[in-house]
């Protein structure tokens, strides 16, 4: 089987200028654990996950090294929240994103995720989204086809 056998289509994905609060609704409403980022010509830029999201609450390491008391002020914490909710995504994703084609086995798909700890891969056939396969598209059509 190939990825493409098992991917979601349509992707749902937001662009670098949606706000973070849009992108955490999105997230939370649609029990999604991530959501690519893309440009106006369909191209992927990046990918944000609720890990980047709950990461943008905390200092990054050399603030902490600073101020290690803002880390631990949990006020100041939630506080941050107000002061990024407005934020562009683009800010908050990850750039260094890991992609599959569309063409690829599955089971090197699931690999891959396996070997990084990703929760889901986006698919891309000559440089463009064109879906998105998690590890439970995967496991699902292993387990339907080859154990039930």
């Amino acid at each position: 089987m190939k990825v493409r056998d098992v991917m979601i289509t349509p992707v749902v994905t937001v662009s670098p200028a949606t706000s973070y609060e849009e992108t955490a609704r999105l997230l939370y409403e649609n029990h999604f654990s991530g959501v690519p980022v893309t440009g106006d010509d369909g191209k992927l830029l990046g990918i944000v996950s609720e890990k980047d999201l709950f990461r943008a609450m905390y200092p990054r390491y050399e603030e902490y090294v600073l101020e290690p008391h803002a880390y631990l002020d949990q006020e100041v914490r939630e506080g941050e929240i107000r002061t990024i909710r407005k934020q562009p995504i683009g800010k908050f994703m990850n750039t260094k994103v890991v992609t599959i084609e569309a063409d690829a086995p599955i089971l090197h798909a699931g690999g891959l995720m396996l070997a990084r700890g990703f929760h889901r891969l986006p698919v891309i056939d000559h440089g463009i989204l064109v879906g998105i396969v998690t590890r439970e598209d995967i496991y699902g059509a292993v387990f339907k086809k080859y154990l039930l």
